[in-house]
C-alpha cells in the first residue's frame, strides 16, 4: 500500500517539473527580445511591447483591457465600475433590464422536468409583461422593433438604427404621435436617419419594406422633419453609386466614371431639381458605357427601380454636360 503511493507521488512530482518547465520556457520565449536576448518592457500607455537593452519595439498596438474610465479613490471606482452590456436607444428600456433564457436547462446543463419548465414559462410571461410598465413604453417597445425590422431588410448599419431610434423617441417625448400610426412615425424616422448619416435609401425602398402606404410615409415624414427641426441635408446622388454598382457587378472605373459625371453635372447645374436616384442610376448606365463594360437599361432599371425612360433622358443630359465642360 505504502509503495504504490510513494510512486504515485513520484508521479505527480515529475508532472508538476515538466508543467512548470514548459511554463517557464513559454514565458521565456515571450519575455526575451529576438534580436538581443535582452528583456522586454511593456509601455501599456502606448500600448507598445519594448526591448530594454536594444529598443526593439516587438509588438504595437497593444490592447488594453482596463476601463476606459479613471477612479482616483475608491468612492469613485465603485460609481463608475459597473457590468453588463453597454446601453443602447434600440430597446425601449436602453438595455438595462433582464431576460429569462430561452433554454429549458439549468446551471449545470440539465434539462428541466416539465413541471418546471411551466413554471419558467409563466415566469418569462410575466417577466416580459413588466418590462414595459405603461402603454408609452409598450408603444416604443413596438416601434423600435419596427425599426429594426425595416433596417435590416434595407442593410442599414447600426449606428443608423441608433439615430432612428433617438428620433423617435423625441417625437414620442414631444407628443406627435396622435392621430398618426406607429408603424408610420417609425418609418419616418428611419428614413430620416438613413439621409442624416450619408446612407441613404430611396422612398420608394424605404416604403417597400414599411407597412404603410406612400402617402401616409410622405406626410408623416415632412411632418416629423418640420416638427422636430431635423438637418436633413439634400441625398447626394453620388452615395447612392457605390451600392448600386456593386449590386451590378461592375468594376471601381465605372463608379469612377460615374462619380465624375455627378460632379461635373452638378457643377452645371443639371442635378437641381431631380431625383437622386435617377441620377445615380444614369450616371452608371452612361459611365458602364465611357468604360466598355455595357450593362443594359433593363439591367440598371431592376437594380436602381428606376423608369427606363428616366434612365435615358438622365443618362443624355449627363453626357452633354460633360461634354461641354471639356
Amino acid at each position: 500500500m505504502s509503495d504504490t503511493t510513494i510512486r504515485t507521488y513520484t508521479s505527480d512530482s515529475q508532472r508538476t517539473e515538466r508543467t512548470t518547465e514548459e511554463t517557464t520556457d513559454e514565458r521565456t520565449d515571450v519575455d526575451v527580445c529576438p534580436e538581443c536576448g535582452g528583456t522586454l518592457h511593456t509601455d501599456e500607455s502606448h500600448g507598445e511591447t519594448v526591448c530594454a537593452d536594444c529598443g526593439l519595439v516587438v509588438e504595437e498596438d497593444g490592447i488594453d483591457r482596463g476601463p476606459e474610465w479613471r477612479a482616483f479613490n475608491s468612492q469613485e471606482k465603485d460609481q463608475k465600475s459597473r457590468v453588463g452590456a453597454p446601453t443602447t436607444n434600440m430597446m425601449h428600456d436602453k438595455g438595462l433590464s433582464t431576460n429569462i433564457g430561452w433554454q429549458n436547462k439549468d446551471a449545470y446543463g440539465n434539462s428541466l422536468s416539465s413541471r418546471q419548465r411551466q413554471k419558467m414559462q409563466r415566469l418569462r410571461t410575466w417577466n416580459e409583461r413588466f418590462r414595459t410598465r405603461n402603454s408609452k413604453e409598450r408603444n416604443l417597445k413596438q416601434a423600435l422593433g419596427e425599426i429594426e425590422r425595416m433596417a435590416s431588410a434595407l442593410g442599414l448599419p447600426k449606428e443608423v438604427r441608433e439615430t432612428a431610434s433617438v428620433i423617435y423617441r423625441r417625437a414620442l417625448d414631444e407628443d406627435l404621435l396622435p392621430g398618426r400610426s406607429i408603424e408610420g412615425v417609425a418609418t419616418a424616422a428611419l428614413y430620416a436617419a438613413a439621409r442624416q448619416m450619408q446612407t441613404p435609401r430611396s422612398l420608394d425602398e424605404v416604403a417597400t419594406v414599411s407597412r404603410i402606404d406612400d402617402m401616409e410615409f410622405k406626410r408623416t415624414y415632412r411632418y416629423i422633419v418640420r416638427e422636430l427641426n431635423l438637418e436633413v441635408a439634400p441625398a447626394d446622388p453620388a452615395s447612392y453609386v457605390p451600392r448600386f454598382v456593386s449590386e451590378l457587378d461592375l468594376s471601381d472605373e465605372v463608379e469612377r466614371q460615374a462619380r465624375d459625371l455627378l460632379q461635373t453635372a452638378g457643377e452645371k447645374g443639371v442635378t437641381s431639381g431631380k431625383s437622386p436616384v435617377g441620377l445615380a442610376a444614369a450616371a452608371i448606365y452612361a459611365a458602364s458605357l465611357l468604360a466598355n463594360q455595357k450593362v443594359t437599361q433593363s439591367q440598371v432599371s431592376d437594380v436602381t427601380d428606376v423608369s427606363e425612360v428616366t434612365i435615358r433622358n438622365r443618362y443624355q443630359e449627363l453626357l452633354e454636360a460633360a461634354e461641354n465642360a471639356a
